[in-house]
């Protein structure tokens, strides 16, 4: 199987590492933008919560479509709706067609999480955690090449679209190669009974939705919002804050990026040896709160470069982590639950760059990270529950737990 579908698994993780890049490809050209639509800073935050509203709006159609039509046909709309938005945001003439084309980029976005999760976790049923899982490392790795990609355009006097453009031909060259890749069959994707047996056989009780389920999703929601503020707000933290020059400050987010994929790299082996999912979201907030700390009192250039490191370090990989958790507790409904933890992300990915706009309108973008903080003390006392709650329902033995992180066989 694992010959097989080579060629799939590849079209798939091409198709989030340059996602990676459109991430953060707004904030990293905020300047430029800014410029092209006569808007401000809030203005490029409005158009990045578009995404997220394109995203939240079309998730549990993309869900359907992806159960009833298959794998493929989202993956494919998913590249050619990314390719779209990145040729058209740099030639776009008015900020209203620009928002348009972010509400697109959102389709394309809920399009590949739909049908990608599924499709990796039925190519991978052993290990679908770890498929999963490594869907941030490449999009860490995207991220972390976007900005060196810019810093190269700039340096050699080349218009700052080109940025755009590059992304755009892989993700439409992706498009055409997905048609030429084969999914396994999403019809004939049920457990066995002796295996939903031996699921059972996990848990002292039965896991409660309104109470380790609700938990889950403020994790979900305050993961993307840490992972969403952070990148769009830092490169202008270190202009105005700290003083850093414009290529500089663009550099943090590849300081980040880089920060997040050492994350799962080094969680690959840790989750496999010393720690579990719930462990790791119980920690994770905690280092980012003291990154936010650090970054807010020592304004200095290589401390906030390091910081920048930690706060990517710290925010990868929680949401992953999240969806594994939930499907694991209620793996009965793993469609529905998977779907219910992605909205409350895709509202995440709307409602922080709207607040963090308004914050910027103040002129102090020290706000902004303060308000970052918060998100991290609420997601630590949300994971502090699901730790208590998943070791007193779940039968925790340890030689008996599979490697959500291992590489699949």
């Amino acid at each position: 199987m694992r010959n097989y579908y080579t060629n799939t698994v590849t079209a798939l993780y091409i198709n989030y590492f340059l996602l990676g890049m459109v991430n953060i490809i707004l904030a990293s050209n905020m300047s430029h933008l800014t410029e092209q639509w006569d808007t401000d800073q809030a203005g490029i935050s409005f158009i990045i919560s578009a995404i997220g509203i394109g995203k939240l709006l079309t998730y549990a159609l993309s869900g359907v479509l992806s159960d009833k039509l298959g794998r493929k046909p989202l993956v494919i709309f998913s590249a050619l709706a990314m390719g779209i938005f990145l040729v058209g945001i740099p030639l776009s003439p008015s900020y209203q067609l620009a928002f348009v084309l972010a509400l697109i980029a959102g389709m394309g976005n809920s399009a590949m999480d739909a049908s990608s999760y599924p499709g990796l976790s039925e190519i991978f049923p052993k290990s679908a955690g770890s498929a999963n899982v490594l869907v941030k490392a490449f999009m860490s790795a995207g991220a972390a090449l976007l900005p060196l990609m810019i810093l190269f355009f700039s340096n050699h006097n080349l218009h700052f679209g080109y940025a755009f453009f590059v992304p755009a031909a892989i993700f439409l060259l992706n498009f055409i190669f997905l048609f030429t890749v084969s999914f396994p069959d999403h019809r004939n994707n049920k457990k066995s009974k002796g295996d939903n047996d031996s699921v059972t056989e996990k848990f002292k009780s039965e896991p409660s939705f309104k109470k380790e389920g609700l938990a889950l999703i403020v994790i979900g929601f305050t993961s993307t919002g840490l992972f969403t503020v952070s990148p769009i707000w830092m490169p202008s933290f270190g202009q105005e804050v700290v003083g850093m020059t414009l290529d500089r400050s663009i550099t943090l987010l590849s300081y980040y990026s880089i920060g997040g994929l050492i994350s799962v790299i080094v969680l690959s082996v840790l989750l496999k040896k010393f720690l579990s999912p719930v462990t790791v979201m119980l920690i994770y907030p905690i280092i980012t709160f003291i990154s936010i700390l650090i970054i807010l009192t020592i304004k200095i250039p290589i401390v906030t470069s390091i910081t920048a490191f930690f706060i990517g370090l710290s925010t990868a990989g929680i949401f992953q982590l999240a969806i594994t958790v939930m499907t694991e507790l209620f793996w009965k409904k793993k469609g529905t639950v998977t779907g219910i933890l992605a909205t409350a992300s895709g509202l995440a990915s709307i409602v922080m760059p709207l607040i963090t706009g308004l914050m910027a309108k103040s002129g102090n973008i020290s706000i902004i990270f303060i308000f970052d903080g918060l998100l991290a003390v609420i997601g630590f006392i949300a994971a502090c529950f699901v730790y208590y709650r998943y070791n007193k329902i779940t039968n925790n033995k340890k030689d008996e737990e599979q490697p959500l992180l291992r590489l699949a066989d």
